[in-house]
């Protein structure tokens, strides 16, 4: 990478990818110890709330899919997050750089990528499985970035996870929704990067609104192409707004106000239990029950989301004293 980050940066995006602007804005120098200590259940319970928002959006994202396929609801998620971040946070289009608008633009394809191969995934897999391989990616990039031999231990631990979720051989799960779901996780990890670039270049939340316009623009098509005027039904329009509410804006704001009062680490912490919140989703709103070996899975790559994340904020810690 031309701008590296610290390994505790790194592993705390391993949080919802909206919140990581935040972590990045202009002139932030992250949360400091005092700050720390005094993180309380406030905080705690912000973060939860997101992540139980964006799964629970996710959840119903499922279910609006046999009206509009997973390209619209796609394309329905991002539109309608761009319109209400573009009326909120009104960005500025004037005084930036062409570099600046390359870096927007690369954010807002890798977005619509991340989101594309995510619902293709949560379409044909539990979404408990889905989220759980798609947080492979910043777990990688978490433990790459690091550089400790320690995290070759929770990068095997996670490997376990993903084994016993495949039963050993990704036929059980179908390989195609898996497939996708890892891409995801992929999208995920160049998200974390260009979302921390984008943080830099642009004040507040300015890079994300319109890097959300670019994603919204290029999904069109393909949505379009496969719902047709399924798109425009009142009933879609507002399930698909929901989702958005619920999947984009509403955790933003929630992680926003938390990392204010959180410390970056504990933050990725919390948001590592994302495929268990997903996974009590799926069960609740979509009968997607759990076998006790898909549930161990699960809980091998949270554990190894925790511990390369406390590992690498150790390091950041020792590194700045």
């Amino acid at each position: 990478m031309n701008d590296p980050r610290s390994a505790a940066e790194l592993a705390a995006a391993v949080a919802v990818p909206e919140a990581v602007s935040a972590l990045d804005g202009p002139g932030d120098g992250g949360p400091s110890p005092s700050g720390a200590r005094r993180a309380a259940l406030g905080p705690v319970a912000l973060v939860v709330a997101g992540g139980l928002s964006v799964q629970f959006g996710a959840a119903i994202a499922v279910l609006l899919m046999p009206r509009a396929g997973a390209l619209g609801v796609v394309t329905l998620r991002l539109a309608a997050a761009a319109l209400v971040l573009l009326v909120v946070c009104r960005p500025k289009l004037r005084g930036h750089s062409r570099a600046d608008w390359g870096t927007v633009v690369a954010f807002g394809v890798v977005m619509g990528a991340m989101n594309t191969l995510f619902y293709q995934a949560a379409e044909r897999i539990p979404l408990g499985a889905a989220v759980t391989l798609e947080v492979l990616g910043p777990l990688v990039l978490s433990v790459v970035a690091s550089r400790r031999l320690v995290n070759l231990v929770w990068a095997g631990l996670a490997l376990g996870g993903v084994v016993l979720l495949s039963g050993g051989g990704f036929d059980r799960l179908d390989p195609v929704g898996a497939a996708y779901a890892l891409g995801a996780g992929a999208m995920w990890a160049a998200y974390i990067v260009f979302s921390a670039r984008t943080g830099r270049r642009f004040p507040q939340a300015d890079g994300l609104a319109l890097a959300m316009v670019v994603a919204a623009v290029l999904s069109l098509p393909l949505g379009i192409m496969e719902a047709g005027s399924k798109l425009m039904v009142p009933s879609t329009l507002a399930l698909g707004a929901a989702v958005a509410v619920l999947s984009s804006v509403l955790p933003y704001t929630l992680e926003l106000m938390a990392l204010r009062r959180l410390p970056a680490p504990t933050f990725a912490i919390l948001m590592s239990l994302e495929p268990a919140i997903a996974a009590a989703a799926g069960f609740l709103l979509l009968d997607q029950a759990l076998s006790t070996t898909d549930a161990l899975a699960i809980a091998l790559v949270i554990g190894a989301s925790m511990g390369a994340v406390r590992a690498a904020s150790r390091r950041g810690t020792m590194e700045g004293t």
